[in-house]
């Protein structure tokens, strides 16, 4: 497997450190930001793999900076991490451009999304 870089999103610090605690070893590189619209711009500085996006954050949404990320980086991989397991919420991610799914209280699937790739 291929070194990988990846970026999470989310506004809880802790949150942050517990997805990070569950990233494969092939991730070699991380980045962290609290907040949708700090997320565009590190994409466009680093052209993470991957980017794990909260749902609910201030400012700016998961679902609205999933939305500006793939519309200017169309082969840009974002999974959705939310603790909100919510049918409309998934079916949201994934028409703004979510590549995987993944509840806050199953963190051991993010695994199988960053090394098997994107759902569709």
């Amino acid at each position: 497997m291929q070194p990988m870089k990846v970026l999470i999103v989310d506004d809880n610090p802790k949150i942050r450190e517990v997805v990070r605690d569950y990233l494969p070893a092939a991730v070699d590189e991380v980045f962290e930001c609290a907040d949708g619209r700090a997320a565009f711009a590190l994409y466009r500085e680093h052209r993470p793999d991957w980017v794990l996006m909260d749902w609910e954050m201030p400012e700016t949404n998961g679902i609205d900076a999933t939305r500006a990320i793939v519309g200017e980086f169309p082969d840009a991989n974002v999974c959705m991490v939310t603790a909100f397991d919510d049918e409309e919420i998934r079916t949201e991610a994934f028409a703004a451009g979510a590549s995987g799914f993944v509840l806050k209280d199953n963190l051991f699937e993010l695994e199988a999304v960053l090394v098997d790739g994107p759902e569709h």
